[in-house]
């Protein structure tokens, strides 16, 4: 069965690479964008299958070796052949692993929004924790932020920041972390030392390019306004601040970071451009309800997902059960042990569908 699927991705590869060699195919831009990914997506598997076919002639050979009459030629060949039938076991289970479906959006760049919730300014600032959080975690991935929106408070915090993460498989690692994270600790501005619950959300949307998804100028309506700072007093006398609305949905975007009107025009039509086209997949997802019981980041945004307990130097993640005692670290960006389990639950669950 492996086999039998490894072989149909071998041919599909060959097929589109005589495709793009098409001088027919190679004007249109859009389809050779396409058949590039596709090619270069399918090339790792199939290497890789290579690998494993070479494997399996070699065990070939071993397995006649060590009926030969010579001693000490079926002593080496048995040698060999233990080592060789584990580099094939081994690459049985890599295999495996990347025919599970992938998402399409995992390569992608993201645009993350934070948003305090309920509890007030602590909610605040707890969004500019996992704002910081998300940073420091780019950092190590050696990824690159860039804010796009910012409505930070005078207490500290912000109460929205909308931000953009870019460089290699963003959304792959950074998907699972849409919904609600709550925090549990004692706030600065609390007198008797009393342990506050607040929250604040996070949504990840897919960057969404013009090749996903098309904006029609002619339903957009832009609106120029005085940028803000802490507490909503204007900033600037000049109506730099951009708010952009898809009328046909009411969906909106706003930004107010950038140095001109223009350049927070293009920000804001990024963030719509992106949640409009997530709106689209995740419509997609309601048709296909069974793919969704697969996924771990992909629920309801609504649903708690995280808990934040600093008395006890604890984060627990909801949805897989996962506790891990190691909160200072986590909060300072190192959130590899928590993205590593989830994408493993996820995996786990898509094979036991292959």
């Amino acid at each position: 069965m492996l086999n039998e699927r490894l072989e149909q991705i071998e041919e599909k590869y060959i097929e589109i690479g005589k495709k793009m060699s098409n001088p027919e195919v190679a004007t249109d831009i859009k389809q050779v964008t396409e058949l590039a990914k596709e090619y270069s997506k399918l090339e790792k598997i199939v290497l890789k299958y290579r690998d494993y076919k070479k494997l399996l002639n070699q065990l070939d050979g071993l397995k006649a070796m060590t009926k030969d009459e010579d001693q000490e030629i079926r002593e080496m060949a048995e040698m060999e052949l233990e080592e060789v039938t584990s580099k094939i076991e081994k690459l049985e289970e890599e295999l495996e692993l990347m025919l599970i479906p992938k998402d399409p959006n995992d390569e992608k760049n993201v645009i993350v929004e934070i948003r305090g919730a309920a509890g007030g300014d602590e909610a605040n600032i707890f969004a500019g924790d996992l704002f910081r959080m998300y940073s420091k975690y780019a950092e190590h991935q050696n990824w690159k932020i860039e804010v796009l929106n910012a409505e930070a408070r005078e207490t500290g915090g912000y109460s929205q920041i909308e931000f953009m993460i870019s460089g290699d498989s963003v959304y792959s690692h950074m998907k699972y972390e849409s919904g609600v994270h709550r925090v549990q600790r004692v706030p600065q501005t609390e007198s008797s030392g009393r342990v506050h619950t607040s929250t604040s959300t996070v949504v990840v949307l897919p960057e969404a390019e013009e090749i996903d998804f098309q904006l029609d100028m002619s339903e957009i309506r832009v609106d120029t306004y005085c940028s803000s700072g802490p507490g909503g007093q204007s900033v600037n006398t000049t109506k730099s601040a951009v708010r952009v609305t898809h009328t046909p949905t009411d969906t909106v975007a706003q930004c107010q970071d950038g140095k001109s009107q223009h350049e927070n025009k293009a920000s804001a039509l990024k963030i719509l451009r992106s949640r409009l086209y997530d709106k689209m997949l995740r419509e997609k997802q309601e048709k296909e309800a069974g793919e969704r019981k697969t996924k771990i980041g992909s629920g309801d945004r609504s649903e708690k997902i995280r808990t934040y307990n600093y008395p006890q130097n604890r984060v627990t993640d909801h949805r897989i059960s996962l506790t891990i005692q190691q909160l200072d670290k986590i909060i300072d960006g190192r959130l590899e042990p928590v993205i590593e389990a989830l994408i493993a639950e996820e995996q786990r669950r898509k094979l036991e569908k292959v």
